[in-house]
Formats: C-alpha cells, structure tokens, sequence
C-alpha cells in the first residue's frame, strides 16, 4: 500500500513536503528540530489510527479513559525520545522511534527493487556500491561481496544496492555483474543456487547528476530494504577523486541510517600532496567520526600483509631477533610486469602517490612497529602512527625515480607526462633505539622484468665466522635471510647456511621453502574480501586512519616537492627490463647487496 500525506491527521504540514512515500505501509518522515515535535504529533495520531484503536475499544470493551491513557504513554515516549537525539562513535542515532529520520525535504518517490521483503527476513546489513558500474565494482567489488556471500560471511538477506548515473533497470546491472561472478575452486556446491540468490539481493538505483536528490532515494530505497528493522550500512565510494568530496558530503546529510551503524569505504589515492591530504580529512571529518571512514587500499589486504604482525608476534624465534642488534637490512619490494593504471588516473599521482605513500609505508610500519597492547584495530594504528612519525623525512639524495619508455606498438598506457614517475626506489631510516642505522630499501616500479612482490630481512654477518673462507671471495652469500614472497608463489622461505653432502666441506646457501599451495590446499581469498570481511566486521588495523595519513605525507613531501619544481627527472628504463640503473648504485651506497631472486 502507497501512503501519502494526505492520510496525516493535521499536524503534518498541508504541504506534504515531510512525507516522502514508499511502499508496503511504510513511510520516512523528513524535517528540521524545529518541526520534529509537530510530526510527531502527527505520527502518534496515524499510528493510532493504523491501530484502529478505537475499533478495539468497541470490540473489547475499552473505555476511553483507557485509549486517552494509551496516547499519554506514546506522547510521553516520543518526547523522551526527542529529547535524546544524539549520535554513538559510529554515526548511529539513539533515537528509538522507528522509520523516522531526520531527513533534508524531499518529493522523491522511491524506487523499489524486485525482490520482496519480508517482515521476518529483514536484512542486518545493506550495502551501496556507489559507482556500480565502474570498472573496479564490476571486476572487484561485486565478486567480492559474492565470495563473501557464498561463504557464509555475509546474511542470506543482505541487501546490495548498485548505484551510479546511468539509465539502467536491476536486470541490466545483474547481467553485467553476473559474469564476473565465480564459487571457490576448492567448494563449488549449488553454485549457480547461490549466484541467484546473490543476484537476486542485489538492485540498481540510477541516482542521477544531483547527488542530493539522489542520495535521498538511495536511502529510501535501502529502508524500504530493511523493512523497517535496525540495519546496519555500508557505503563503498568507488567514485573519482574529484567528485569524492561532493558524493560523501550529500551522503552524509542524506543517506546515513538513523538505527544502526554507517561505515564509508574510500579509494585510494588519498589527497595528492600533505596539503590536500590535509584539506580532503578536514572535509570528510567535518561530516563523519574517524571510527567511520575506512581508507582502502587492495595491496593491504595480501595475506602477506595479514601474515606479518602473526609471524612477528606469534614466533619465539623471531620477535628477539627483530631489532638493529640481528638485522642488517630490510627490503621491501613491488614489481609490475606492465603499466596497469590508465593514464587518466595515473598520470600526475604516479607511483609515490598511488603505491608508496599508501602500500609501501604501511608494510614498514607493520614491519618495524612495537607489539602492540592488543589486537584492536586502534591499538595497532596507534604503534604504525609512532613508527610513521620516526621515519626521517627523504632527502632526494636516497631517491632514484624512473619512467619505463613505451611505444604505441607497446600494450601498455603511454598516456604520461614528463615527469609521472613509474618507478620508485629509496632508502628509509628510523631513529629509535630498535632500528638505528638499518637501511629500509624499497623498490617499487611498473613494467619490469616479472611480477614480483616480496619482503626480504637479511640479517647480519656471524661475528668471527670461522667458516669464512668456504664462502669463497663473497662473504655475503653466508647471510642469513628472511623472505616473506606474495607473488610468483607465496612463500615463507629461510636461507641458511649448510654443508653439502658428500666428501669434503663446501658449504651452501639453501632455503627453508614452506610454499602455501603445497601446504594448504584452498583457494587464497582475493585481497577485496579480505578488506570488506574487516569493515563488515569493524576491524580497521589495515585502514589508514586520518594521523597516519599526515605521518605519511610529512616522510614523502621533500621529494614530491622537489617533482613539483622539475628539479627531479626520472631516468628512463626499457619496459620489460629491470629498472633504472641508478637503484643498483644506491643498495651499494648503503653497503646493500642488490638481489634479484
């Protein structure tokens, strides 16, 4: 049934202009404090008329002492709850009256998806896409919210809401989303049941070019989801940059959830420089808590990434040998085989600000961090924070950038400037007692030789190694290491010194191998799932919060600055090669070896 506001009673304004309608006997009350008390008045005489009190009375012998008694208690309840409209860490209202937000005036009729909604099946969470049919929701997002379905991860009622500007119907976006859609390798049960249901929780919303209309009947669309009952949001924002701003600032003010928790995911890269980084966290501070915003990067959730703090923390043999006192050097590695990003996006952030500020930084602080006093998102940010904010500022003196030279022959984005470096190699260092004096050396570039991603440790040299000279002329092939790879193959690999067999004594470098698809066979959950699982599930350990952000900037700033005045040119390389040639000099600089397996 459509209710409109001509069914009030009086005290809703003639207008109508505060009733915004949807279906199946529901309706969203909009309006300012100053109006709220006189809409409640109106709300308490409808709801007694839906009740049909009065039929009762006669039915049941009610007096009217009893029904005047029975409107007592409802006004008394809802200036009590008037009286404490406030809001929890996560945006959530305290206000107890339900189907009633406080919402900007609107005319809009909502748009109502095609699958029912039943009293008894209302959904505990909904989830908005915003830019559902960009690339990056039809080949990531979306999978992932199905893998995490398909695995039990998510409610079999979820409710899944695709939004963007285009003209399109549920059926259109279920038809592109749905070839992208494929069940674990390692458990595909009534797989095509699921893909249904899946597709069957999931509608489009064509929110149109005025963001606050749009947002408007986005969140009448996602209560006439919910049915009524607490549920709880999440708002994935995978919008351009310059139209971040605009889009979180009209959700904020028009699409938040008044009975349960609102969380906002958003894209990489997060500002283009300090002061815009500073600027773009004002902005987004000034319409939501920090508890709320959730800053994501795909590369974080690698299970490396996951596998470090465990590793550290969990392993007696290696937390007492985690300082300057054992460790020589540290490098942390990230290598492209081709250019992936389009040149629109890429070109003027490059790889600094895309892949160093975010990925690369957050790995040393998970590296190099104290133990933290619990596993609590925010006591793990608290330690990468202080760890950020003793990594001494970069000279560019310990910078070598590159750009890789493409043809049009070539299939990759040539679409770059000048000056947009694609590789980036640096030496860090932090002044505390843990790790003075040990070379952080970071690597990062696009379209190079092989795909590689990997974290090396090597520790230092055996005081007085008495089998020095079975090593032959290169004393560091004796050097112990640490490597935790991601890509070709993951691995955890230890080098270690040994003595061949057979008669004599030669020695060997050989490598302690645990290679996860020989030890665990399952399918390695795409880095997306693992991210959403953490927002759905409040964990935030891997999000970067607004302080580390700052640190972040503060560390990379002299060199962005030093790009920014053309006082920095990158050094060529042959795409497919191995880089420029001037990071090799710079590992020998800071008595590094540099290693390419």
């Amino acid at each position: 049934m459509s209710v409109s506001f001509s069914n009030f009673p009086a005290p809703f304004p003639a207008t109508g202009k505060n009733i915004h309608t949807v279906t199946s006997d529901r309706f969203v009350l909009y309006g300012g404090s100053a109006t709220i008390c006189q809409s409640f008045c109106g709300l308490k005489l409808w709801l007694l008329d839906r009740l049909n009190l009065k039929h009762c009375s006669k039915k049941h012998g009610l007096s009217e002492s009893k029904i005047i008694k029975n409107q007592d208690k409802l006004d008394s309840h809802l200036k009590t709850s008037s009286s404490n409209d406030g809001r929890d860490s996560e945006g959530v209202s305290t206000l107890s009256v339900p189907n009633v937000t406080k919402r900007p005036t609107s005319k809009l009729q909502a748009h109502s998806p095609n699958f029912p909604v039943q009293s008894d099946q209302a959904p505990s969470l909904c989830i908005a896409v915003i830019g559902a049919t960009g690339e990056l929701a039809r080949r990531k997002i979306f999978p992932a919210l199905f893998a995490l379905y398909y695995s039990g991860f998510l409610p079999e009622n979820v409710g899944i809401v695709g939004y963007s500007r285009k003209n399109l119907t549920d059926e259109d976006l279920r038809s592109i989303i749905a070839s992208t859609l494929t069940c674990r390798i390692d458990h595909r049960e009534n797989c095509g049941d699921k893909i249904d249901a899946f597709l069957s929780r999931t509608c489009y919303l064509n929110g149109g070019y005025d963001n606050r209309e749009g947002m408007l009947k986005l969140s009448a669309l996602m209560e006439h989801i919910e049915g009524g009952f607490e549920a709880n949001r999440i708002f994935y924002l995978s919008v351009p940059q310059e139209a971040l701003l605009d889009v979180a600032s009209t959700l904020a003010i028009c699409a938040q959830t008044q009975k349960g928790w609102n969380r906002i995911i958003i894209e990489k890269p997060f500002g283009f420089d300090a002061l815009s980084s500073h600027w773009l966290t004002k902005a987004l501070l000034s319409k939501f808590q920090e508890k709320q915003l959730y800053r994501i990067d795909h590369l974080l959730g690698r299970n490396l990434i996951e596998n470090l703090t465990v590793l550290r923390f969990s392993n007696l043999i290696f937390e007492p040998l985690w300082s300057r006192t054992y460790i020589r050097s540290i490098q942390v590695i990230l290598s492209e085989e081709m250019g992936v990003q389009s040149g629109r996006y890429f070109d003027g952030y490059g790889i600094i600000r895309d892949i160093v500020h975010s990925h690369i930084l957050q790995t040393i602080a998970l590296l190099a961090m104290e133990p933290p006093i619990s596993l609590n998102g925010e006591d793990i940010r608290n330690e990468k924070v202080k760890v950020l904010r003793l990594i001494r500022r970069l000279e560019p003196s310990n910078v070598i950038l590159g750009q890789y030279k493409a043809t049009f022959d070539d299939k990759v984005d040539v679409k770059l400037n000048s000056l947009t470096p694609t590789y980036f190699a640096a030496v860090l260092y932090i002044d505390n007692a843990r790790w003075d004096g040990v070379p952080f050396l970071i690597k990062a570039g696009m379209g190079l030789i092989k795909h590689r991603v990997e974290i090396r440790i090597q520790f230092r040299h055996v005081p007085g190694n008495i089998y020095h000279d079975r090593f032959g002329h290169n004393i560091n092939l004796a050097t112990n290491e640490l490597i935790l790879r991601d890509v070709p193959d993951e691995a955890i690999l230890v080098r270690v010194n040994n003595k061949v067999p057979g008669l004599g004594l030669q020695l060997d470098a050989s490598e302690l191998n645990l290679l996860y698809k020989d030890k665990y066979n399952a399918e390695v959950p795409d880095s997306y799932e693992h991210l959403l699982l953490d927002v759905i599930d409040g964990d935030n350990h891997l999000f970067m919060r607004s302080d580390e952000l700052t640190a972040a900037w503060n560390i990379l700033n002299p060199v962005l600055q030093e790009i920014d005045k053309n006082n920095i040119a990158p050094e060529l390389y042959e795409l497919g090669g191995r880089g420029p040639v001037g990071a090799y000099y710079l590992w020998a600089k800071h008595g590094v070896q540099w290693t390419e397996d």
